[in-house]
């Protein structure tokens, strides 16, 4: 087995957790209905959950995703109307769900490598309602979501680890061999919950990040807050916020490889300017890069951004997995962006009156890619406060809080 029983269980208790933890307002009701959406290859996973999900009385739905041979035959195969297609009654059954726990276990991570990004991307832009919807029952505290994965061989190959080192990797970084998973999720939520409180009250203007790679400048933009363990990803140590996607200005290096679409992705530099990536390279996977910003308008201005402190998370390894990657530790911490879609839970007015108009008034970016670029460097992040004052919030990994 790939974890123990022990383990395994403790995974589950923190999934089942987190999806309730990152609830906006209300709680979770008795027979409340959550879709568990996994993969095969988490099955042992699946199962764990699933238990936990009716020993909370809550009504389980579970789908099993096709094989990724499955989306490379759509995605090369089908025509405008095939890919396009959403089966009927789809959109109101997302529309009735109050929860969702995904569970991913790639079982190959390149089966999309011939496809025209083009045609993954209209597929993604085709089911931008269902996106929508939940975003909206989301933001109306009636939904919330988490999702997590389980390790593969696959995963372990492409990191360069064997299996027990990869699943050891992700035991550490969940906590799965503390006595309660749960609790200690929650002592470090809090603390940095506390950074995030810190950052959101320092009536920031905006930020310079510097590093051997980068010179970048991120305008936060008028009511925005940070938002900081919130639960919908396991691993979560990451503190972020959705800026305001027209004050993005200068460059921005991703030194973590990236496998998004069945494409390997390596050294990426965007050059911003008023807003928008107008320029982008790579030394792997230049074109796809290039043809995923052209996804929408919105795919090539950023929707995050955001700092991991290193003395809360224990990844310190690659994990092929954006998942992971994203929350990296190690020496450095790190710092990522998103190209794409924003948050609205870092509105800091009543979230369910943030309207596709006030979104776009507040400089939110709208798209229907969302793909986080990682920096591990080492680097300072200075934030310049609305009164003119300048001051250091971030080096060597840590927060200056």
């Amino acid at each position: 087995m790939i974890f123990t029983k022990k383990q395994l269980d403790n995974y589950a208790d923190v999934m089942v957790w987190a999806m309730e933890y990152a609830r906006h307002h209300g709680k979770f009701k008795k027979y409340d209905k959550v879709l568990l959406r996994a993969e095969i290859g988490a099955l042992p996973l699946v199962q764990a959950v699933y238990e936990r999900l009716l020993d909370k009385k809550y009504i389980p739905v579970v789908r099993f995703m096709a094989p990724e041979g499955f989306q490379h035959a759509l995605y090369t195969k089908a025509d405008d109307k095939q890919l396009s297609y959403i089966p009927a009654g789809e959109i109101d059954f997302q529309g009735s769900l109050n929860g969702l726990i995904a569970l991913r276990a790639p079982e190959d991570l390149m089966a999309l490598k011939n496809v025209n990004p083009a045609r993954i991307g209209k597929a993604a832009v085709a089911r931008r309602p269902i996106k929508d919807l939940l975003d909206k029952t989301e933001q109306e505290g009636k939904f919330s979501w988490t999702l997590a994965n389980y390790p593969t061989q696959e995963l372990a190959d492409k990191a360069g680890l064997t299996l027990k080192q990869y699943a050891a990797q992700v035991a550490k970084a969940c906590f799965l061999n503390e006595k309660n998973s749960v609790k200690k999720w929650q002592e470090v939520m809090k603390e940095i919950g506390e950074i995030g409180k810190w950052l959101s009250g320092l009536n920031i203007d905006r930020f310079h990040v510097e590093s051997k790679h980068m010179d970048f400048e991120v305008l936060l933009g008028e009511q925005r807050k940070f938002v900081s363990g919130r639960g919908c990803n396991i691993p979560s140590f990451e503190i972020f916020t959705s800026p305001d996607w027209r004050g993005t200005r200068g460059v921005y290096f991703a030194d973590l490889s990236s496998y998004r679409s069945g494409n390997y992705v390596k050294g990426m530099r965007l050059e911003f300017k008023n807003g928008r990536a107008v320029k982008a390279t790579a030394e792997q996977g230049q074109e796809f890069l290039r043809k995923m910003l052209a996804m929408d308008r919105g795919a090539a201005q950023i929707g995050e951004f955001s700092l991991t402190d290193r003395r809360f998370s224990k990844i310190d390894k690659f994990m092929a997995d954006i998942l992971f990657d994203e929350n990296f530790g190690g020496k450095y911490g790190n710092c990522h962006v998103a190209i794409g879609s924003s948050y609205a839970d870092t509105f800091t007015g009543d979230i369910r009156k943030l309207d596709k108009k006030l979104k776009e008034k507040l400089g939110y970016n709208e798209s229907a890619l969302h793909w986080d670029l990682i920096n591990t460097e080492d680097k300072t992040v200075h934030a310049t406060l609305k009164n003119g004052k300048k001051m250091l919030i971030y080096e060597k990994g840590q927060f200056r809080f």
